[in-house]
């Protein structure tokens, strides 16, 4: 009766919107198109690199892991320095974006991971990037930068600990049942090889979605040179900010179309040398991962591992998907200058607009860092910004929805407010430290 009651629920919402929604309006109709553009510019960079991969490891830990070590490093019994130590690790490993790591999270914490310690990789995952908290330094300074990584990583712990305390009377009965149930038998392959098979998955993750700064500079085609940041890429058209005289970005967000550009050239550096060879990295892993798959494992396992991995994809890609349109719709209605209006000093509230903005926004890998950058040359003071950058790379309207099929109402609910809460406190109080 509760799954009918929610397909009801959405059907009248989709009547409704489709009742009500004033085509007629130049505004709305322009969303409407901005919603397909960030939806096309998921599909493009960020589906076949980042999401499908994610998937597969989590149809993998679901299938190969086995439940106890699950739980002896990641329970609700295990270690709590070890279990947040190791969680929080994998935001350093993956630098992946908040849509990435939820298959991953959903796969550990179906297998057994305490609420604790999921949560802290829930947020680590995303927050603590090294190349982004390098970034925001050089960027929009070293205090800034520095705070974010501080921040990034107690956020990770805190909000772990705080999650198992509130809920711990459902993670005892969580964690009971999974004791009742019959021990897993052992796996055919020693641990040295299941190691190697998710560490040559997850580098595949890793260099296929290997991000990218998108400082590039543009020929035109009537030959004008411009350096610029590209904030989003669609097969028609791309969305930049241009760098000014200064260096800085320029608050302005231009829209071209590719037929304005005679070529294109990235900023030369460590970073773009790798993306420029990605898919030769990512094809050697995924080589491997073949070839571990063909010596290693039975029909039977890759069968059951083919339809975890499609379990995970009807629970998850489907809320991605509508979640980045909802972002791009509601992005096409608030402009960010409209935003960065509600964000200027160190109010408690300017600071709480920012952390809210940030929760259901939709990042990709160091595209925050323009964007912010843009916000505070549009006014937006220091302790918002830095509030922003601790919410919004850990959450975005799709990750929610998608937590929020995992875990539920009440400890969705809690996750978000945990980040914004304490992205508030910690940006306001960082503002007023530097003034």
């Amino acid at each position: 009766m509760k799954k009918e009651l929610k397909i009801f629920a959405a059907l009248v919402a989709v009547f409704l919107v489709a009742y009500f929604l004033p085509l007629g309006s130049e505004k709305v109709r322009s969303a409407i198109l901005d919603a397909f553009g960030l939806l096309q510019w998921y599909a493009i960079h960020h589906t076949l690199a980042c999401v499908v991969p994610a998937m597969f490891i989590a149809g993998a830990i679901s299938t190969f892991l086995s439940q106890a070590s699950v739980m002896r490093y990641l329970g609700p019994t295990s270690s709590r320095p070890l279990a947040y130590s190791v969680a929080s690790v994998a935001g350093v490993i993956l630098a992946v974006c908040s849509c990435s790591v939820l298959p991953m999270f959903a796969g550990i914490y179906a297998m057994g991971a305490g609420l604790g310690p999921a949560s802290a990789f829930l947020y680590s995952g995303p927050a603590i990037n090294v190349m982004a908290i390098f970034l925001s330094a050089r960027v929009l300074g070293l205090d800034i930068g520095a705070a974010r990584a501080i921040g990034a990583v107690v956020f990770a712990f805190v909000i772990g600990l705080a999650m198992a305390f509130i809920f711990r009377g459902s993670e005892k009965k969580r964690a009971d049942a999974a004791m009742q149930m019959p021990e897993a038998p052992a796996s055919p392959r020693p641990l040295s090889k299941t190691a190697l098979f998710f560490l040559c998955m997850i580098l595949f993750l890793v260099f296929s979605d290997w991000f990218n700064t998108n400082d590039v500079t543009m020929t035109m085609n009537d030959g004008t040179v411009i350096k610029a940041n590209i904030r989003y890429s669609r097969r028609d058209t791309m969305d930049i900010q241009q760098y000014q005289a200064d260096g800085r970005l320029g608050s302005e967000i231009r829209r071209l179309r590719r037929d304005q550009i005679r070529r294109i050239e990235r900023e030369p550096g460590f970073v773009t040398t790798v993306h420029g060879v990605k898919w030769l990295l990512a094809g050697a892993m995924g080589l491997a991962v073949l070839v571990m798959v063909w010596r290693w494992f039975g029909r039977d396992e890759i069968r059951q591992w083919m339809r975890a991995t499609w379990d995970f994809t009807l629970m998850i890609v489907p809320l991605l998907f509508g979640g980045v349109f909802i972002t791009g719709f509601i992005g096409g209605l608030i402009p960010e200058t409209y935003v960065a209006g509600l964000v200027g000093g160190n109010s408690i509230l300017s600071n709480f607009v920012a952390s809210l903005v940030g929760m259901i926004w939709y990042f990709a890998t160091l595209t925050e860092i323009p964007i912010v950058e843009m916000l505070t040359r549009l006014g937006m003071g220091r302790g918002p910004a830095l509030a922003l950058l601790l919410a919004g790379p850990a959450l975005s309207l799709p990750s929610i929805l998608v937590i929020y099929k995992v875990v539920g109402f009440a400890k969705t609910f809690v996750f978000c407010l945990l980040a914004v809460v304490m992205s508030t406190l910690v940006g306001w109080l960082f503002g007023m430290l530097v003034g």
